[in-house]
């Protein structure tokens, strides 16, 4: 049995190795709070040891985002120092492999914020970034990973009945556990695991679907697909051809719907946040591509402001493929992290479309991707919609059904 202290290591590692795949001679770019600062520090000396030429660490209190929102004006609200994007640009330039680590310190801090306060920074973070997000991240030209890492606050929210030093304890063990830590076999279980979604995305994409149809409780939605859509699952290939894991852990099929044919009703199965602010009991309504009505049990407000925050806001961007058998929906917990509550269920994002999941050049122009209906935002959020007792069929282009899934369970084998 392996120490913490080990499997925190072997938990570096796979984000080094699998991760971002850091390549000899690359800079390597990593973000995250304060509680994460041993992960930080064995996260930089996996890279170094992988032979990265330079480890940026950037440590954040997001305190100080809340101090902002609360005592600035809103023409204030809206300034981002140009070295932002200047930082932002080198980074696709240099084609950096960049991590951010996840698990908030202070996992409320903005509850009670203004939310149109919270959305002019947001937008106008957007906008200095927009070229690290549609190059850097859609056109893989850095090699990009999202990793959680566990906060004692943020952990005795998931293990209340815990002791604040269990609960931290007994988050790190599932964190463990989702990427196959423990045993000291952590890559090659990884490998494998990545050999299967690659294989069952590759089946999903075979089959030429055009419509997913989910059904449970409270749910009918029919989700169009482009004759241009391609299944994403497990690794992506960086513009240096170099296989990269975008999310760990990661459970998840997706790819990117044709928004205009998107319609039906939908319950969310999981709380999540909005601009820090959690959304429970989510019902939305959504006709010819947008979201026209929606209900929730709290924070409707931030949702409200949200997708209003621009046009493609209440359009989707993507359906994902998740079965229950997913280790992180049998922990039977919710965690208020979405990293880690879409790998729990199938989920669909309100919001900007990844375009490497369409099968068209990324030189092509704006009016061939809205062709095809590839959503564009400046925002992007998942919102889980799938449990045990959901369905999804499969409407080919044939015209006939394929099960997908049943009662929350692929229906389906792969070789």
């Amino acid at each position: 049995m392996r120490s913490f202290d080990e499997k925190i290591r072997d938990y570096a590692e796979l984000v080094v190795v699998h991760g971002l795949n850091v390549q000899k001679g690359q800079i390597v770019h990593v973000t995250g709070e304060v509680p994460h600062r041993e992960l930080l520090l064995a996260i930089s000396e996996a890279s170094y040891e992988k032979g990265a030429l330079f480890v940026q660490v950037e440590i954040v209190d997001t305190r100080f985002s809340r101090q902002r929102i609360d005592c600035s004006s809103n023409e204030n609200l809206g300034y981002v120092p140009p070295y932002v994007t200047n930082k932002y640009d080198y980074l696709i330039d240099q084609e950096v492999a960049n991590v951010r680590v996840v698990g908030p310190e202070f996992p409320l801090v903005m509850d009670g914020a203004d939310p149109a306060k919270v959305n002019i920074v947001r937008k106008s973070g957007y906008e200095a970034r927009k070229r690290f997000y549609e190059e850097g991240i859609n056109q893989s030209k850095v090699h990009w990973n999202v990793v959680a890492g566990a906060t004692p606050q943020w952990a005795h929210r998931i293990y209340p009945e815990f002791s604040i030093e269990d609960a931290y304890i007994a988050l790190w063990e599932d964190l463990f556990a989702f990427c196959r830590v423990g045993a000291g076999d952590h890559l090659e279980k990884w490998r494998r695991h990545d050999l299967e979604l690659h294989a069952r995305a590759k089946h999903l994409t075979n089959l030429r679907m055009k419509e997913l149809h989910f059904q449970s409780e409270g749910t009918d939605l029919h989700i169009g697909l482009s004759e241009h859509a391609k299944f994403q699952g497990g690794t992506s290939i960086s513009s240096r051809g170099a296989a990269f894991e975008p999310n760990l852990p990661t459970e998840e099929c997706f790819t990117t719907p044709d928004w205009r044919r998107c319609s039906g009703k939908v319950q969310a199965t999981r709380p999540f946040f909005v601009n820090g602010v959690l959304i429970r009991g989510l019902s939305m309504t959504i006709q010819s591509g947008e979201i026209t009505d929606f209900s929730a049990e709290s924070g409707g407000s931030t949702f409200e402001a949200y997708i209003n925050s621009d046009p493609g806001a209440r359009r989707l961007g993507e359906v994902a493929l998740v079965s229950v058998d997913s280790p992180i929906f049998k922990a039977g917990r919710v965690y208020e992290e979405i990293l880690l509550d879409e790998n729990a269920a199938c989920h669909i994002a309100i919001g900007s479309a990844y375009r490497f999941c369409l099968e068209l050049p990324n030189e092509s122009t704006e009016e061939q991707w809205n062709a095809v209906g590839c959503n564009s935002s400046s925002v992007h959020t998942d919102i889980m919609v799938s449990d045990e007792h959901t369905s999804v069929d499969a409407i080919l282009d044939d015209g006939s059904c394929f099960q997908v899934i049943r009662e929350g369970r692929w229906a389906f084998e792969i070789d």
